[in-house]
């Protein structure tokens, strides 16, 4: 199972992701699903993964080729972030057909990315990226994308996650969804991965990557868990009143 979030803020981007593929009694895999691509000046792209392993670096393999030979359509010459959203669904199309066509019943070849970047003289946008190959991008009134074992750290985000909340409430924020994620989903671990993109800098931007013996992991966790705890026992005691 997987879990990737992207934020889309007022001043940036911010991208979580795990790093786990495969979880259960005999074997636990990891791979990580956060892909930086190099790109033209003007520009800077990130791409997170959720399903099936094979479609997913085929595809990102496919996106690096196109960048190497200078194919005439490439991350490069898109004009606008959603176009390259659309190159990217027809990418993955094509390569989950592929599987199809070689009667790989038992197979399956779905894949969903999150998507976001900027380039030069535009806002850096979000989309999310399904198997058929169309795509949705963030509003005002959710502002960030899941993909993957999503519910568990959906609460936290809708209560704190605003266009004009700051790159690292965000990030913060991001880290502690992703906890929730683990605490409540074994399929769902470390490494962790966290990539903070800010407005029209064009970089690679910040990035971590949390072992699952990592000190600020842990603290993170522990102290969150702690305040949840707090904040539930001074909650105001159920008035039963005379009902029954």
């Amino acid at each position: 199972m997987t879990y990737c979030l992207g934020i889309a803020l007022e001043n940036g981007l911010v991208f979580c992701s795990d790093s786990r593929t495969n979880a259960g009694v005999d074997q636990v895999s990891t791979y990580s699903k956060m892909h930086l691509f190099k790109t033209a000046e003007d520009r800077q792209f990130v791409l997170l993964s959720s399903g099936n392993l094979a479609t997913t670096q085929a595809v990102v393999m496919k996106l690096k080729q196109d960048l190497q030979i200078e194919a005439p359509f490439n991350l490069n010459t898109a004009r606008t972030v959603d176009e390259a959203a659309e190159y990217i669904g027809e990418v993955s199309l094509k390569r989950q057909a592929k599987h199809t066509e070689a009667g790989q019943s038992s197979f399956d070849p779905k894949v969903t990315f999150i998507f976001g970047g900027q380039i030069r003289g535009a806002e850096p946008m979000l989309f999310l990226v399904y198997p058929e190959g169309n795509y949705i991008t963030t509003s005002v009134d959710t502002p960030y994308l899941q993909i993957g074992e999503s519910k568990y750290g959906k609460p936290i985000l809708d209560r704190v996650i605003k266009p004009g909340t700051s790159i690292e409430d965000a990030a913060k924020c991001a880290i502690v969804s992703m906890d929730s994620t683990i605490r409540s989903n074994l399929s769902v671990g470390p490494p962790i991965e966290l990539r903070v993109y800010e407005k029209d800098t064009f970089e690679p931007g910040r990035y971590l990557r949390f072992l699952e013996d990592d000190p600020y992991l842990r603290q993170v966790s522990r102290t969150w868990n702690q305040k949840l705890i707090e904040a539930y026992r001074t909650l105001p005691e159920i008035s039963w009143g005379d009902q029954g």
